[in-house]
This record gives structure tokens, C-alpha cells and sequence, in this order.
């Protein structure tokens, strides 16, 4: 666990350059960068928090998602992965699910979890509204063009590449696995998770992230 803090700029440098894919090689590293030593946080608070990307998708209704609208002024979560992944994605989601039933009532009904999927072609409305119903209701899964995804992930420093068939034959997606929070008071995008975020770091910090506070 660590926190880190450091330049927007050269996260979005470090993460462009670095990928993992569910399923694939795990030996690729999510992004590298300077760590605080003998930090005990999962948290990565930006020096410059990012913008909330400007994504108008398809929600598991089948209706239109205007990301920035539909969060304004809401705690939010952003998480771009995908269904048939057999790994990352479904830990990383359920450990914030786990973490959020943990949250009084009314503040889960603020928090906004978001999973935009990195395989849009097999993540219809339908696929991604069955997925997330096992995991937490009132997560909000979204599915559109795919370099549409692939330009909002860009803006938060998240690559994505164009999901592909490995040397077996089965369809893998390779793409940054960060879950980034967006604050309720700037709606700017201040802290960064990495894939190592257990259950009890997000029990912990989800309280301040609520109230727009620094874990």
C-alpha cells in the first residue's frame, strides 16, 4: 500500500505507456512512478486533479449517459474495464461493493460507482446491466462507441487498447486498471486507486471521499 503524490502530467505519461490485460500478461505493470516509503495507503491524492471526462454513452437502459451531468456534485468512481474478464475487474468491483454497503444508507445513495467497459461489442446494455446487478445495483454500467471510451479513458490516463484474441483464441482487453474518485465539491478527479486497493482501504477512505476530503 502507498500513497503518492505527484504531477497529473506525469501520471497521464506513466499510464499511457503501461497496461494490463485481464486474463493476459499480469507481469505488465499497471504505471510506475516515486512512492511515498512506509506509507500505509492505498490512496494516490493528485497535486492536479483530473477532469471529469466529457462521456455521453449508453447505460444499461439502453439510455443516454451524460457522464458530467448525470455526477455533478455527486462522490463518483470511475472504473473502465470489462465483463468477460475473469479477474481484476470483478475484484476491483466488488471490493468497492463490499466497501459501500459498509457507508450509512443515505450516503450510499450519494456515492456514484461507474464502470465503463473496455469491450463495448460484447458489453451490451444488457450484458453489462446483468453483470453489475450481481455485484451492486446501484452501479452505473455504460457501453458506446469504442474510441469514444478509448478518448475519455485517455483524459484520466488510462490507456485502453482495442480488445483482441490471444494465442488461444479467446478475447482479452488490455487496459489500465486505476479506479479514480471525483470529489462532490469540484467534481475534479483527486484520487487514484491502483489494483491493489483491498476492501478495507476503500472501507476506510469512502467516508472522506463523500464528503470531497483527502484519505
Amino acid at each position: 500500500m502507498r500513497t503518492k503524490t505527484f504531477a497529473a502530467a506525469a501520471l497521464l505519461a506513466a499510464a499511457s505507456l503501461t497496461l494490463t490485460a485481464c486474463g493476459g500478461d499480469k507481469d505488465k505493470p499497471v504505471a510506475v512512478v516515486s512512492e511515498e516509503a512506509g506509507s500505509d495507503q492505498a490512496a494516490t491524492v493528485l497535486d492536479k486533479p483530473f477532469e471529469k471526462p466529457d462521456l455521453v454513452l449508453t447505460d444499461t437502459q439502453g439510455k443516454k449517459y451524460d457522464l458530467r451531468q448525470a455526477t455533478a456534485g455527486k462522490p463518483t468512481l470511475i472504473y473502465f474495464g470489462y465483463t468477460h474478464c475473469p479477474d481484476i475487474c470483478p475484484l476491483t468491483m466488488n471490493n468497492i461493493a463490499v466497501a459501500k454497503k459498509q457507508l450509512p444508507k443515505a450516503e450510499q445513495n450519494q456515492l456514484r460507482v461507474v464502470f465503463v467497459t473496455t469491450d463495448p461489442e460484447r458489453d451490451t446494455p444488457a450484458e453489462l446491466g446483468k453483470w453489475l446487478k450481481g455485484i451492486d445495483p446501484q452501479f452505473v454500467g455504460l457501453t458506446g462507441h469504442f474510441a469514444t471510451i478509448q478518448a475519455g479513458a485517455r483524459t484520466l490516463g488510462i490507456s485502453i487498447d482495442p480488445p483482441r484474441k490471444d494465442k488461444n483464441g479467446k478475447v482479452v482487453s488490455e487496459h489500465g486498471t486505476q479506479v479514480i474518485a471525483f470529489s462532490p465539491k469540484t467534481n475534479g478527479g483527486y484520487v487514484l486507486y491502483g489494483e491493489d486497493a483491498t476492501v478495507q482501504d476503500y472501507t476506510k477512505d469512502l467516508p472522506k471521499i463523500i464528503k470531497g476530503e483527502n484519505p
